[in-house]
């Protein structure tokens, strides 16, 4: 009979950890998620002000975009909640305009407050159309702020594209 026990204890504790684990693609996110905020940081030092003082923030370190009139972006990122990870989250997007060429980016996307970053992850978030990212590489982070709850960041690490919208991007949510 406490042998059953210690086999029952044995098993809730194995499923349960594995539910919480990470997979080999979301460690190398997370991975990358670490190496991209360090450069971030080296690109603009100011956004340490945002790291530490934001509800949350996700890191998107690869973003690939591209297109030729019909264009889309698409990337994978972490979520993180008081500077601790607490999910993973996926990018996509799809519009029609003037624009050419790809592009590899990060994106990171700062919460002002815990209810900025709750409708983010219950995916009740998405960016209004007219929302675009400060380019990092221009230098001009210094002045952003937060709009409507949120501020964006964007980092070009290669390619060329003429193209800084992140509006019409839609987001879905992985809790660990």
């Amino acid at each position: 009979m406490k042998q059953i026990k210690y086999l029952i204890v044995a098993a809730v504790l194995l499923v349960g950890t594995s539910t919480i684990a990470q997979n080999k693609k979301d460690k190398k996110i997370m991975a990358d998620a670490q190496k991209a905020k360090t450069m971030l940081l080296e690109a603009a030092p100011n956004l340490d002000g945002f790291f530490e003082n934001s509800a949350g923030y996700v890191i998107f370190p690869n973003v690939g975009k591209g297109g030729f009139i019909i264009g889309g972006a698409s990337g994978n990122g972490v979520v993180y909640e008081n500077g601790e990870a607490v999910g993973m989250a996926d990018l996509k997007k799809l519009n029609i305009g003037l624009q050419a060429g790809g592009q590899a980016i990060i994106e990171v996307i700062f919460f002002e407050t815990d209810v900025d970053l709750q409708r983010f992850k219950t995916e009740k978030f998405q960016f209004a159309a007219e929302t675009s990212a400060v380019a990092l590489k221009s230098g001009i982070a210094f002045n952003a702020k937060y709009k409507d709850g949120v501020a964006v960041f964007a980092l070009p690490k290669a390619g060329l594209m003429a193209d800084a919208s992140v509006g019409g991007q839609k987001f879905k949510y992985k809790a660990f």
